[in-house]
C-alpha cells in the first residue's frame, strides 16, 4: 500500500508521514536502507562528542535514538497488526536517553545495527496483509493504523538524518 492510502494521516505523525514520498511502503523502506547507505561515516564520526545546542543529542545518539525508537514502534505495530487490543503507554524519549550509552560505540555500529532493525522491520511488515495494514491502534494518545505506522517509521530517519545535515554538519566548519 501506498502513504496516501493512509487515511486519515494521523495528527502528530504526519510530522514524520509527510516527509515520505507517496509510494509504496516497501519502496519507502528500500529508501530507508539507503539513506543510510549513503552517509559517510567518516564525516559523522568528525561530529563525535559534538551538538549544536546545549542539551541536544550527540548524532550518535541521535542514531541510538532512532533504532530505539523503530523498536519500540516496532513491537507497537505487531500489537494492533495482531489485534491484540492493549493500548502502549507513553515513552519519556528523554529518560530513555539517559542510559543509551551511545557514545561508547561507533558510528558505523550504530548504522549497521539501524540497518539490521529496518530490515527486520521491513521484513515484519511485508508478513501484514492489506487487512492488517489497515488495523489500528493507540501508539501515544493517537489513532494510527499499521500503514501509517510504518511511514512514520521511515519519516522519523529522514527527519533526523535532516536534523543531522541541516544542524550537525555546520559544527565541522568551527
Amino acid at each position: 500500500m501506498k502513504k496516501s492510502d493512509i487515511n486519515p494521516v494521523p495528527q502528530y505523525f504526519d510530522r514524520y508521514i509527510n516527509l515520505v514520498a507517496d509510494i509504496e511502503l516497501s519502496q519507502a523502506f528500500d529508501y530507508s536502507i539507503r539513506q543510510l547507505n549513503e552517509l559517510d561515516p567518516n564525516l559523522l564520526t568528525r561530529l563525535d562528542g559534538k551538538r549544536y545546542a546545549p542539551d541536544k543529542w550527540t548524532v550518535k545518539e541521535i542514531f541510538q535514538h532512532i533504532i530505539d525508537f523503530e523498536r519500540i514502534l516496532a513491537y507497537r505495530t505487531l500489537l494492533f497488526a495482531r489485534k491484540e487490543g492493549s493500548t502502549p503507554v507513553g515513552i519519556d524519549e528523554n529518560l530513555l536517553a539517559t542510559g543509551m550509552n551511545a557514545d561508547q560505540r561507533t558510528i558505523n555500529q550504530l548504522i549497521n545495527e539501524l540497518k539490521i532493525v529496518r530490515a527486520s522491520t521491513q521484513a515484519m511488515f511485508e508478513s501484514f496483509d492489506d487487512g492488517m495494514l489497515q488495523n489500528t491502534g493507540t501508539n501515544w494518545i493517537y489513532e494510527i493504523s499499521v500503514l501509517a505506522m510504518g511511514f512514520s517509521m521511515v519519516g522519523h530517519q529522514i527527519h533526523h538524518v535532516r536534523i543531522i545535515e541541516d544542524k550537525y554538519y555546520s559544527l565541522l566548519n568551527q
